[in-house]
């Protein structure tokens, strides 16, 4: 399989969850590409995030209810997630007439592999920043990457992409985010291989070290973070023990003075983060860097994402004019506004322990209260991380911050509730620290009105559901 040519051209691809961070962007790319592509999805069955599905519709997309009436002919190619059972009637359809089944991972992993270069971001926590950075600056340079992304690239929304979460390009470079929590990594063969971060998420330790080490030895070379204690392991292991590294590898970090890439200097702002970034090769280059988002984590995202592109011949300097343009990915510490009574709302995607725990030591940064409101993925991680989602709170929260906690969203999979909101509000509560519970959404919204003051920022946090950043623009129309 190709990226294009008239095999892909002839193609038809139905996907079943359509609308999906995973999918969505990979059916722009086949289409893109030339492929018919339709799909179905439940949330639009259910009428749920009606703006991105007449967006799909306006793109030239066909859409059908999840009911298996969009399988027409067994030359379709059905797209759907492991996940998806044999029962669900799109899959039954396509048993029925023989279609040919791949798994979103497969055939993304396929187009990966084929492209002639190719970035593989991977790591726990920054994937999707760090890819739109890259893709970025690629784009910026005139050398027309294609972009896979599991989120909404700011730099490339326009009124006809308003979820510009791919981008189609043509001159044989493919980045993409490479996702380990389903064990997909192992698919990929990556040019670069670049990994942020490596900390607890839906696998063991042991199992993550086995599909990132492989990941990075796949590779022509990794790019690793050296303050990152799994990583920096690697990175070691990837050394090995002779004259000569076993695997080629470039490492980056704040100020390890053994690291290639560095950063000095930094200067944290609302909005914004500055710092001098240092490349340590035979001509010692260094340059100061503005970025359009703040954060100390974007700072490693940045030189993450420049240490990269520099492995596929883009100069360091023009690396690091082309980011300080990069500004930023929809729900990623995204400033939904300020009301007339000084209250800031934030809508961010941080549903990790690593990810929460960045975006608070960012807001920490600056004066005012904190109010947040996570909303759980599914009760697995809750169950899987519960000590892990305490800890990054009682550590995360000042003593005036209050947490707010509706019940998981829960849109399928496991059925154990044994661990609930009601567990990770009494263990932080009990740690000292406020922190509330309550049924519904809409009862978490009404109490952050209620106790919203001037000065106080709101941060709506949480993942796999669309429909938290129309909550975060009702909060901030309320305060």
């Amino acid at each position: 399989m190709t990226l294009s040519g008239p095999s892909l051209q002839s193609k038809s691809y139905f996907f079943c969850g359509i609308g999906g961070s995973g999918m969505l962007p990979l059916a722009m790319i086949l289409k893109g590409q030339g492929a018919e592509v339709s799909g179905s999805d439940r949330a639009y069955d259910q009428g749920r995030s009606a703006e991105k599905f007449d967006y799909l519709k306006a793109q030239g997309f066909k859409l059908f209810p999840q009911d298996g009436s969009g399988l027409q002919s067994k030359d379709q190619i059905l797209v759907a997630s492991a996940a998806v059972e044999d029962t669900v009637p799109d899959v039954a359809a396509a048993l029925k007439l023989g279609c040919t089944r791949l798994g979103r991972a497969e055939l993304l992993s396929s187009l990966f592999n084929e492209a002639p270069k190719s970035i593989g971001v991977a790591g726990t926590s920054g994937k999707s920043t760090t890819t739109g950075m890259i893709g970025w600056i690629l784009h910026d340079l005139g050398l027309k990457p294609t972009v896979m992304n599991g989120a909404v690239m700011k730099n490339f929304v326009t009124p006809d992409a308003l979820f510009a979460s791919a981008l189609v390009g043509s001159g044989g470079i493919f980045v993409s985010e490479v996702d380990e929590s389903d064990g997909s990594i192992a698919r990929y063969n990556a040019t670069v291989a670049l990994i942020n971060n490596i900390a607890l998420d839906h696998k063991t330790m042991d199992e993550l070290r086995v599909l990132f080490e492989g990941f990075a030895r796949r590779s022509e070379v990794a790019v690793l973070n050296d303050e990152n204690e799994e990583t920096s392991r690697l990175s070691q292991k990837l050394l090995g023990h002779g004259d000569e590294p076993e695997h080629a590898s470039v490492s980056f970090s704040l100020d390890d003075p053994m690291s290639e890439f560095t950063a000095s200097d930094i200067e944290p702002g609302p909005t914004s983060i500055s710092f001098r970034a240092h490349m340590s090769d035979e001509l010692r280059k260094s340059a100061f860097v503005t970025l359009q988002m703040p954060g100390v984590h974007n700072v490693y995202n940045a030189l993450a994402a420049i240490a990269a592109v520099t492995r596929v011949g883009v100069s360091f300097d023009d690396a690091r004019k082309s980011v300080e343009k990069f500004t930023g990915i929809k729900r990623r510490f995204d400033i939904v506004g300020t009301s007339d009574a000084g209250i800031t709302v934030i809508d961010d995607f941080g549903h990790n322990p690593d990810k929460i725990g960045a975006t608070l030591r960012t807001l920490h940064d600056f004066d005012g209260r904190l109010l947040v409101m996570f909303q759980p993925h599914g009760f697995g991680p809750l169950k899987k991380m519960r000590a892990e989602f305490v800890e990054t709170f009682v550590n995360g929260l000042n003593d005036e911050d209050v947490l707010i906690m509706p019940q998981p969203v829960y849109f399928g999979g496991t059925v154990d509730r044994s661990v609930t909101s009601e567990h990770l509000v009494g263990d932080i509560k009990t740690a000292g620290k406020q922190a509330e519970v309550f049924e519904t959404r809409d009862e978490c919204g009404d109490r952050l009105v209620a106790l919203a003051q001037p000065g106080d920022r709101i941060i709506v946090m949480g993942a796999r559901d669309d429909t938290l950043s129309e909550f975060a623009a009702s909060v901030l129309s309320r305060v």
